[in-house]
């Protein structure tokens, strides 16, 4: 009997445990352009989870990236952050994450111009909605310029196909305009041409996030 209580006891303690880390998990959407590097960045910082590479705000239901890409589906390439709020905070994600692009553009990020590749925040509740609020404001204070980057309400998110899923650690090849090159390897070329680490270290300064040396 004692030991059929204690298993009991065991057995609840364990559930709860699951529910309250089950609890912990939250996720925020983020558009910061291309994917891959929104994704790449943030799977860096303790406490995420995972960053899923996808789209959100259009108006099509599972649209593929050649549809978003083409423009008309109204979609941002988005990533989707799961975190632990009790390792890191909305904040300091929101905070990441706009020191980690280029929130004057309204034209697209980058190299990458077109709808599909602005910056959003998509605000899944109040609080997060609130968070990204500050965030804004303090991005528009250091840099001292208006930031375009909209607060939208949270909406539905599309995952990306496999292909597109941690692109810039896949060791499959694939033919680029300079040969075959594992995905890994294209990526890294794709993001240093693009331009991306050289103009938000240019915007951010030493503030600039995940940008080597910063």
């Amino acid at each position: 009997m004692i030991i059929q209580r204690l298993f009991l006891i065991a057995a609840t303690c364990a559930g709860l445990s699951t529910t309250a880390q089950a609890a912990d998990m939250k996720k925020l959407t983020v558009a910061g352009g291309c994917f891959w590097c929104v994704e790449a960045d943030f799977e860096k910082v303790k406490g995420v989870k995972e960053a899923v590479s996808g789209f959100a705000g259009g108006t099509v239901a599972n649209p593929t990236y050649k549809q978003v890409v083409a423009g008309g589906t109204g979609h941002y390439e988005a990533v989707q952050i799961t975190y632990d709020a009790d390792v890191v905070k909305a904040d300091t994600l929101l905070n990441l994450f706009f020191r980690s692009v280029d929130p004057l553009d309204a034209g697209g990020q980058f190299c990458d111009r077109g709808d599909s590749y602005r910056t959003a925040i998509f605000a899944a509740d109040p609080a997060q909605k609130q968070a990204a609020e500050q965030a804004k404001a303090s991005a528009q204070a250091a840099l001292g310029k208006p930031v375009v980057t909209p607060i939208l309400p949270a909406s539905e998110f599309y995952p990306a196909d496999a292909y597109h899923q941690d692109y810039y650690k896949q060791s499959s090849l694939i033919l680029t305009r300079f040969g075959p090159k594992s995905k890994a390897n294209a990526y890294k070329a794709y993001r240093k041409a693009c331009g991306r680490d050289a103009r938000v270290k240019q915007l951010w300064g030493s503030d600039a996030a995940f940008v080597p040396g910063s």
